[in-house]
């Protein structure tokens, strides 16, 4: 796999510089197949986590490597409990309005002693300068440690990516469908379902209509890309 995943532990994450994370799975992976701009985003973070039972099975099968999956929503809890302790302050750029509010309500219960800041962009495929400029001025302007953003991919990795240098943070993480499972605008599938490694399709089962092309469609694509690749690497031996 010609990515560089995170197999460390979530405490062990880089501290002395900014660093951006974001989350590898099987959609992800195929669709950097397709976008060289979001392709550099994900090489680019300094911490690319294995988010799906599909990359874990593939480090696996590529190279040997046993890893665990590390999701965006552990990631999530974990700096919320680190910032809580600490007193720190977090940023929530992206989703709707009322997704925002219902994460600040549940945020003021859970986790009392973390200031919070939201935004919700412009609903597009696309930001111009100038709504990119408000953005970037919204986020700084709070003085944040962490910032999550949450705008789907691979819009919210190549948006962090390009604005990086131009953020005031510790760290960018681009965690997408963690707003709506914290909301509780969207159920995520139970641990025993996350344990057993069916998180996808809990998640299928729920939201057919908008998850059936990255699930049903894009697993097939992304073993056929498995299997060029190994074969690939074998040429080369």
């Amino acid at each position: 796999m010609r990515y560089s995943l995170y197999t460390g532990e979530l405490a062990d994450l880089p501290t002395s510089r900014k660093f951006l994370v974001s989350c590898l799975n099987q959609y992800t992976y195929c669709m950097a197949e397709e976008d060289l701009q979001f392709r550099e985003a994900l090489l680019n973070s300094e911490v690319l986590l294995p988010d799906g039972i599909g990359i874990v099975v593939a480090e696996k099968f590529l190279n040997g490597k046993r890893i665990k999956k590390i999701a965006g929503a552990d990631l999530h809890l974990h700096l919320l409990r680190q910032l809580n302790e600490a007193g720190g302050r977090c940023f929530y750029l992206g989703s709707a309005e009322g997704t925002l509010q219902k994460i600040k309500e549940r945020l003021a219960v859970e986790f009392p002693a973390v200031e919070v800041g939201l935004y919700s962009p412009p609903h597009a495929a696309h930001f111009s300068e100038a709504e990119s400029a408000a953005m970037v001025e919204a986020v700084n302007s709070f003085d944040p440690d962490i910032l999550f953003i949450g705008m789907t991919a691979p819009k919210q990795e190549k948006w962090a990516h390009a604005h990086k240098e131009r953020l005031n943070v510790k760290a960018i993480c681009c965690i997408g469908a963690v707003f709506d499972f914290y909301a509780g605008t969207v159920e995520r599938p139970s641990s025993f379902m996350i344990s057993i490694g069916l998180e996808w399709f809990g998640r299928l089962v729920r939201e057919p209509k908008r998850l059936w092309r990255r699930y049903l469609y894009y697993g097939p694509v992304f073993l056929w890309l498995l299997f060029k690749e190994k074969k690939s690497a074998k040429s080369r031996k």
